[in-house]
């Protein structure tokens, strides 16, 4: 039951977070709805009459749910047989792919665009290699394909992180009395197993399908004239023939809309679809022999092999010679020579950037946790529904948004002037990456009863002290994991960062895309290793601060 509001310090913070939030969220989207309706004789639609009018724009937005729907289907399929495998069957190495399978899912999508062209594209490793050998021309990795095999690699590890942490909600009991029935092997998957996954694989798949929909990175390097709707928004706006602001935006308005449906439809599904499960009994793996062996082995290590050639490559790639686009024989350690001489501020931005947002979202999310689970009222409910609005809103969207609306002083058309400067790109990274540690920290904190609390005030502990002394630290476990995983994201964004960053505020994902443009594929090899190395290092803080090897979602 929703309490009262009434004016005390929660009060007086939940205020200040919503000022917050209007300012760098209400406030941007709310300007570019603006800036949509903008036409030469004062406000219409005619900026979206332009886009449904004409065909150029219409077939890119269906280009772009061609790609994600193809890509959630794949990584639907590939994400489900790992986690099945998995749970159900006893095998070397589960644990070493299990944290590969992390990493892959890590990295920035546009990194493994560029690591398959370098391998499967006209002049790649393994292109030559059939041709010179077999005289084998492999297909062409540009376009839709391309695309595709990028997106569905880099992102079924998210489905198969979801589905791992619902398996351990399935009573081992109903597969046995399913099995006593008759009912085993694939017929038990589809009629036990999967009616049971299906909120878990909404939710997976609205995630993959919003990733997928919202990439920037991957159709620019790899998508060779395929073009799909965040590249054309980033395109109009950023035209060099003089981009267009006013249809931009009503591009990124109707992002907003497809987006925000989606969200709402899987929602409305998950709901009606909602299963609660107590496991008593968790499914326990079974030692496997056989063909059936076989074909396990070469489903995991085949898919997570594919998953984390890419990284695996770039890093081989870093320590070969180059000379601009073309790797010369021997090895050295000129591109990290390079990388560390000319990019040596992106690196540390990459640092401190990320490190700067990260206070701001542990901060943010111990207060907004506390709010929406202990203080729930008209004032915090809608902090909550506010801070779910960056995981639906693209990022290209979210940067045009800050870009049109922090480019002017007090008295211009932005109320900031902020544009350029480091504090956008901290603002902008921690309004888009909270949402991972709220999640988390509300978890943490449902799971600490509210007596507690009450016992500590009863000592006579004050409101303040109980919540920084007691509740905090009881919370601390999920904060810094949800934390860690806010960091991991923010090292490889780019959809919003291309568009706010300048010479002294570029970050790696941005030098290695620029880099990779530009032809200079050593360096750009030699920064996505240093990359890869920052996310594996946060990735084992990670298990260490929540003592497991094995993360869910």
């Amino acid at each position: 039951m929703k309490k009262k509001f009434s004016l005390d310090i929660w009060s007086g913070s939940s205020l200040f977070i919503l000022l917050t939030y209007i300012i760098f969220l209400v406030y941007p989207v709310g300007n570019v709805l603006r800036q949509a309706l903008v036409t030469e004789n004062g406000f219409g639609l005619e900026n979206f009459t332009t886009f449904f009018s004409k065909s150029y724009y219409s077939t890119t937005l269906i280009n772009s749910f061609k790609v994600s729907l193809t890509a959630t289907a794949f990584s639907l399929v590939l994400g489900v047989a790992l986690a099945y495998c998995f749970a159900m069957y006893q095998f070397k190495g589960k644990k070493l792919l299990r944290i590969l399978i992390i990493i892959a899912s890590m990295s920035a999508p546009f990194i493994g665009a560029y690591s398959w062209i370098l391998l499967l594209g006209r002049n790649g490793v393994i292109t030559r290699f059939f041709s010179n050998i077999f005289g084998f021309t492999m297909p062409d990795i540009y376009g839709f394909t391309g695309i595709v095999l990028v997106f569905t690699l880099q992102l079924f590890p998210l489905i198969f992180l979801y589905v791992n942490g619902a398996f351990k909600s399935i009573d081992n009991s109903i597969l046995e009395a399913a099995e006593n029935m008759g009912s085993t092997g694939l017929n038990r998957f589809v009629k036990v197993i999967l009616p049971l996954l299906v909120p878990t694989l909404l939710a997976g798949a609205l995630l993959v399908f919003m990733r997928a929909f919202s990439d920037f990175g991957t159709p620019m390097l790899i998508g060779e004239g395929y073009r799909t709707f965040p590249v054309l928004i980033y395109s109009e706006f950023m035209s060099e023939v003089g981009g267009n602001a006013a249809f931009a935006s009503a591009l990124a308005i109707i992002s907003i809309i497809i987006a925000l449906v989606i969200f709402l439809g899987q929602r409305y599904v998950a709901n009606s679809k909602s299963i609660t499960m107590s496991s008593l009994h968790p499914v326990a793996a079974k030692e496997i022999t056989g063909l059936k062996k076989v074909i396990v082995y070469l489903v995991c290590y085949g898919v997570v092999f594919l998953a984390v050639l890419p990284q695996g490559y770039l890093i081989y790639t870093s320590f070969k010679n180059t000379k601009g686009m073309v790797f010369q024989p021997g090895y050295s350690l000129d591109s990290y020579r390079e990388a560390f001489s000319r990019m040596g501020p992106a690196i540390f931005n990459t640092i401190r950037i990320p490190l700067l947002a990260m206070i701001v979202v542990v901060i943010f999310a111990i207060f907004i946790s506390y709010l929406a689970v202990r203080k729930r009222n008209a004032v915090t409910s809608v902090i909550d529904s506010l801070s779910m609005i960056p995981y639906i809103v693209p990022g290209t969207v979210m940067g045009i948004a800050f870009l049109t609306s922090f480019n002017t002083g007090i008295g211009g058309s932005g109320i900031l002037a902020i544009t350029g400067t480091a504090l956008i790109m901290v603002v902008s990274m921690s309004v888009r990456r909270l949402p991972y540690t709220i999640r988390s920290s509300v978890a943490s904190l449902m799971q600490i009863p509210t007596s507690i609390e009450e016992a500590a005030s009863s000592l006579g502990s004050g409101k303040i002290n109980t919540f920084f002394k007691i509740t905090v630290p009881m919370m601390m476990s999920g904060i810094i994991a949800g934390a860690i995983l806010s960091w991991i994201t923010m090292l490889s964004e780019l959809s919003t960062s291309i568009l706010l960053y300048n010479v002294r505020t570029r970050t790696m994902t941005v030098a290695i895309y620029t880099e990779v443009i530009r032809g200079n594929y050593g360096i750009a090899a030699a920064l996505s290793t240093i990359l890869t190395l920052f996310t594996v290092i946060s990735l084992l803080i990670f298990m260490k601060v929540t003592k497991s090897d094995d993360i869910s979602m």
